[in-house]
C-alpha cells in the first residue's frame, strides 16, 4: 500500500509553482494628445498651390512618446506612466497638415503617399517639446523650425522660400499631464496658425509676382 504523506507537499508544490507562473497585473499607463479648433485666418482668397507636408523631424532628446520635463536646468526627466498617444514628431506633423487643409488657404494639403504632385513642399523639425516645471510656474514649451521650398527645384538654394523657427511658451495653473495637454494644444494653435501665415505670406508674394 503507497503512502499518502507525500501528496499533500506534492499538491503545495504545484499550486505555488502555478502562482508563480502568474503574470502580476501592469500599472495603467495614461496616454495623452493635443485638441483645439483648427485655427481659420479670413478674408484671405485661395492659392493654386498644391502643398505637401514631409513628417518633422524630432530633436534626440524628444525622440520619444514618453512626457518629457524639465526641473533643473541642465536636465531632463521622463514620466513613466504619462504619455503622448502618437509620436511629438507625428503630432506635429498631422496637426500641421490638418490645420492647412481645413484653412482654406491652398488648393490642396497632402502628405507622403498622395497621387497629387505638388509644387511646394514644408519640411522641418520638432526642437522642444516639454514640460517646464520652473520656479515662477509651470509651462508648455514648443519649438519648431521650418523650411519650405519650391517642388522639383534643381538648384536646392535657389528653391528655399524660406527657413525659419518658431517658438511659443504657454503657462498653466493645472500641474497635471491634463494641464500639459491642454497648455501645449494651445501653444501648438499659435505655432501652426503663425506658420501658416508665413507660408501664405512668401507663396503669395511669389505668384503676384
Amino acid at each position: 500500500m503507497r503512502p499518502i504523506g507525500k501528496w499533500p507537499m506534492l499538491l503545495f508544490l504545484l499550486f505555488m509553482s502555478s502562482c508563480g507562473g502568474m503574470k502580476q497585473p501592469s500599472l495603467k499607463i495614461d496616454h495623452y494628445t493635443l485638441e483645439y479648433a483648427s485655427p481659420k485666418p479670413a478674408g484671405l482668397p485661395q492659392l493654386p498651390v498644391i502643398l505637401k507636408v514631409a513628417r518633422f523631424r524630432v530633436a534626440p532628446l524628444y525622440d520619444t512618446r514618453q512626457i518629457v520635463y524639465r526641473d533643473k536646468s541642465y536636465k531632463r526627466e521622463a514620466y513613466t506612466y504619462h504619455r503622448w498617444r502618437a509620436h511629438p514628431a507625428d503630432l506635429v506633423t498631422d496637426y500641421l497638415t490638418r490645420d492647412m487643409r481645413q484653412s482654406g488657404l491652398f488648393e490642396a494639403v497632402v502628405q507622403a503617399g498622395s497621387k497629387l504632385s505638388p509644387t511646394h513642399m514644408l519640411e522641418g523639425s520638432l526642437e522642444e517639446f516639454f514640460e517646464w516645471n520652473a520656479a515662477e510656474g509651470w509651462k508648455a514649451v514648443l519649438t519648431v523650425s521650418a523650411t519650405l521650398v519650391k517642388a522639383g527645384e534643381t538648384d536646392a538654394s535657389g528653391g528655399i522660400l524660406f527657413q525659419r523657427t518658431f517658438h511659443a511658451i504657454q503657462p498653466y495653473q493645472e500641474k497635471t499631464p491634463e494641464g500639459l495637454a491642454k497648455a501645449m494644444s494651445e501653444a501648438m494653435s499659435r505655432v501652426s496658425e503663425e506658420l501658416m501665415r508665413t507660408v501664405y505670406g512668401h507663396l503669395s508674394s511669389g505668384i503676384s509676382q
